[in-house]
């Protein structure tokens, strides 16, 4: 496993796969990404060459693919290096673009949830500890190459960095985005992946998880049914949940998240277009 302590103090997360690029026309490393923080970002070059971030080594595929993530509040620059066959080398500094993020006031939620008791404190990180060893997978898949669809129909309800007030108490980022729907919409993979992690959890409710290469995961909670259980491989499109309430929810909708390893990232800029289809 390769050691990425260095880069998570400054990053959290094929070409022209997404409306920025930042290459020149004579460069052998071409980018793809917003830049903005939250953004995955993903590379190609020569499949023999050598790429780091920061000094530590991306994985590369075979068609030269790489990616990585920038974190929702990633300020300094991070140099991305590249060895190529022929002993020439080429760097970049790489600059996460500012954002604005949201303030998100939810009120009516159980005490419980919001400061949970003390005998579920184990049971909570427990399961989150479950969850951050299945994200540590740096799997060869590429499907994080291609642009996401959305996974469900709806309406987003919730976005991505937001500063949570629950109850009237400042809480951590919502790090998401929440798309509302009515309890048994479907849930569709955007992309192909394997389910590395699943279960009913005390706070994300029924959730899954989807590993969809290189250290790129996307997840799903609150769900009211489960159906791609952990090992099972999806194509783009399947359907692997229904829309629900469970866990720590104030109405039904799937909070979709997504990750580079453990760097928290915003799906939304990753996807084919800016909004959900509407609910049929």
């Amino acid at each position: 496993m390769i050691d990425r302590r260095r880069v998570l103090g400054v990053l959290g997360s094929a070409a022209a796969l997404f409306p920025l690029a930042r290459a020149q026309a004579s460069s052998r490393l071409t980018l793809s990404g917003t830049m903005e923080q939250g953004s995955l970002v993903v590379g190609r070059t020569d499949p023999k060459s050598t790429v780091t971030l920061e000094g530590i080594p991306l994985n590369l595929s075979p068609e030269g693919l790489f990616t990585f993530g920038l974190a929702y509040d990633a300020l300094k620059a991070a140099r991305l290096a590249a060895t190529y066959p022929d002993g020439s080398t080429e760097a970049r500094d790489i600059v996460p673009v500012s954002r604005k993020y949201d303030i998100q006031r939810i009120n009516g939620l159980p005490e419980a949830e919001v400061t949970p008791p003390a005998d579920v404190l184990a049971r909570i990180q427990s399961e989150h500890a479950s969850v951050a060893e299945a994200r540590k997978r740096d799997s060869a898949l590429v499907a994080f190459a291609a642009p996401l669809d959305w996974p469900a129909a709806g309406v987003i309800s919730g976005v991505f960095g937001s500063q949570r007030i629950l109850n009237g108490v400042p809480r951590a980022p919502h790090f998401g985005v929440d798309i509302a729907a009515p309890v048994g919409t479907p849930i569709h993979a955007p992309a192909e992946g394997i389910v590395s992690n699943g279960g009913e959890y005390y706070l994300e409710g029924g959730f899954t998880l989807l590993d969809h290469g290189h250290g790129v995961s996307t997840c799903y909670m609150h769900q009211s049914r489960r159906i791609a259980q952990p090992g099972d491989r999806v194509a783009r499109g399947d359907l692997i949940g229904l829309v629900g309430q469970s866990g720590r929810a104030t109405g039904p909708h799937v909070h979709w998240g997504m990750n580079w390893f453990q760097v928290r990232l915003d799906p939304s800029l990753s996807t084919r277009t800016p909004a959900p289809p509407p609910l049929p």
